[in-house]
């Protein structure tokens, strides 16, 4: 693992000599993907020899005090038994020194007393032997006891020179350990400095391509705003390209998703809802505080500060006209919203202070007088509430039939949630929801839409946003190569529209082939949806049969390749063919 971990901070760089992903910022757009797939899989490979190596060094460091508290272990066993081996030994050979003189004395005996002379001294025969044994037996104990002392030793010693031996050994065990930590623990230092280091490049690439989407889908939350949305009838699925086959893609709704659907309450207010029914509908079981202090302050950028009355009356977010159209409880259920929403975006007005552009709501310095001001003053000092606090109140134009949940109480950063409810906004089953939605019953003219402008207006010369078989197949050839872990580099739109040019459809079309075979034609496409809002897989029938992609994968690659500014502002969409 060690190897494997050098051999990742030597080579990294070398993928490519003509590549420079050192200097991000010199990149040619085409490049970017490729910096970023080198980047990710180098992570990937680094994060993994780092994090073995992390654990290694953690094993390796309890084997250390491991074999310390042994080696502390061994060295007082070894002082113990070093001083019971003196202590014995001492003792040993004082019996030695005791023994000898004893069979010192007793071989002079002997000498001075032969065997007959002790057979004539004693009284009688039995005398004699009796003597003999004796001296046999006390022989033959002092032989045994000097083999057992010896033996004992002998022992000693062995153990002695064994555990010393094993001292030495997990002395070198433990040095060679040691030396080991501190390698891998310095390696594992320059692997964090890398992969913090490679990170932060990785950040840096997907901003810039997070800005390069942007010029297609419009990275924004929007509403409706002072007028209605005009309608686009080249963007409608009714639309003739003036070819065979054509195919184009829809999405449903723009973003956000979260909240009160603008053109989903006009329906509502049109088909009878209060005030009241809208709000609960949309976020759920909320508490409508009707006697809140219409004098509270709160700071607006650039104007200082004004009572939260004034404020709201100076809210461009829904027409007023739609008071007029039988949506004055729509109007009534947005200035409750709007007034809930900058209370909580200014902490009620001990915050900062809100901004004035559709990142926060439009605000403009004037009244907004009509209907919106009667909307207004009939809901003067109505908020809504959950356990005691101001909810943050989102809302957007047109969510495409399905209402994402979120927190509406992140704001207060203290631990505070409520989550507001996930639903199908429609009186259909979810199945076939846009039969029943609201936003359709609301003329939202972005409940089903093919996109092919930019935020800026932008089109690319593109005049609606269907696609020849060619143009089609492209994309289904660069999802391939996506989803299967291809080379994604090339993924950008064959024209430089947007200032970025990705691969020709011939070189996409070879890339595919490495899975399972390039596309040549699709006779149709069938598009599942899932039960929370979002398109969960495309299939398509194709030349090599039927080609399965999921729904994410498919909606980004589309954006990266589609043509021009053509592009899904939703990941619930459908896939249409003439």
């Amino acid at each position: 693992m060690v190897s494997l971990l050098v051999g990742y901070l030597v080579t990294w760089t070398v993928v490519r000599a003509d590549l420079n992903c050192n200097d991000i910022n010199s990149l040619a757009l085409d490049q970017l993907q490729l910096c970023k797939d080198q980047f990710g899989k180098t992570l990937d490979a680094i994060a993994s020899a780092n994090a073995t190596n992390a654990q290694q060094l953690t094993g390796l460091n309890k084997q250390i005090n491991n074999l310390k508290n042994q080696l502390d272990q061994l060295d007082l066993r070894l002082k113990n038994l070093s001083a019971n081996i003196f202590d014995r030994q001492v003792k040993m050979g004082v019996k030695n020194q005791l023994l000898t003189a004893k069979v010192r004395q007793d071989y002079i005996r002997k000498r001075e007393l032969p065997i007959l002379q002790l057979l004539f001294s004693t009284d009688s025969a039995s005398d004699f032997f009796k003597d003999l044994s004796f001296r046999q037996k006390l022989a033959d104990q002092d032989r045994d006891f000097i083999a057992s002392i010896s033996g004992e030793i002998k022992s000693l010693d062995d153990q002695s020179a064994n555990l010393k031996s094993q001292k030495e050994g997990l002395d070198a065990l433990r040095t060679r350990v040691n030396e080991q930590a501190t390698f891998l623990a310095g390696e594992v230092a320059k692997a964090n400095a890398y992969v913090s280091d490679l990170s932060g490049k990785i950040a840096s690439l997907t901003a810039r391509q997070q800005a390069l989407l942007a010029q297609k889908t419009g990275t924004y939350q929007t509403s409706v705003g002072d007028v209605p949305l005009a309608d686009d009838a080249n963007a409608r699925p009714t639309f003739d390209p003036g070819f065979r086959p054509a195919f184009a893609l829809f999405s449903f709704g723009a973003p956000h998703f979260k909240g009160m659907s603008q053109y989903g309450a006009f329906g509502r207010a049109k088909n009878g809802q209060s005030v009241e029914t809208i709000l609960h509908a949309y976020y759920g079981n909320v508490e409508i505080k009707k006697d809140y202090d219409a004098g509270r302050q709160i700071s607006v950028a650039g104007y200082g500060r004004m009572d939260i009355e004034t404020y709201v009356k100076r809210i461009y977010e829904m027409p007023g006209s739609w008071g007029d159209e039988g949506g004055m409880e729509a109007l009534k259920a947005q200035a409750v919203a709007a007034r809930s929403y900058a209370l909580a975006w200014t902490r009620e007005g001990t915050g900062g202070a809100i901004c004035t552009t559709e990142a926060c709501q439009v605000y403009k310095n004037a009244n907004k007088g009509g209907k919106w001001e009667e909307a207004v003053n009939a809901t003067r000092g109505w908020v809504l509430m959950k356990d005691g606090k101001i909810i943050s109140a989102w809302y957007a134009s047109t969510s495409g039939g399905y209402q994402e949940s979120y927190n509406a109480l992140a704001y207060l950063q203290n631990g505070s949630s409520f989550n507001t409810p996930g639903f199908w906004d429609t009186t259909s089953d979810w199945t076939r929801w846009a039969d029943g939605a609201w936003e359709v019953k609301g003329g939202s003219p972005w409940f089903y839409k093919g996109w092919y402008k930019g935020r800026s207006g932008k089109s690319c010369g593109k005049s609606h946003p269907w696609l020849t078989e060619s143009e089609f197949t492209d994309i289904v050839n660069a999802a391939i190569v996506y989803a299967g872990g291809g080379d994604a580099s090339g993924i950008f739109p064959t024209d430089s529209c947007l200032g970025q040019t990705g691969w020709s459809m011939e070189r996409m079309a070879a890339e595919a082939d490495k899975f399972g075979g390039k596309v040549t034609s699709v006779s149709s496409v069938t598009v599942n949806h899932g039960s929370d809002g979002v398109t969960n897989k495309v299939t398509f029938s194709t030349n090599r049969g039927n080609v399965e992609i999921s729904g994410p994968s498919f909606y980004k690659t589309f954006n990266l390749r589609a043509p021009g500014a053509i592009h899904l502002t939703s990941g619930l969409f459908n896939i249409e063919k003439k």
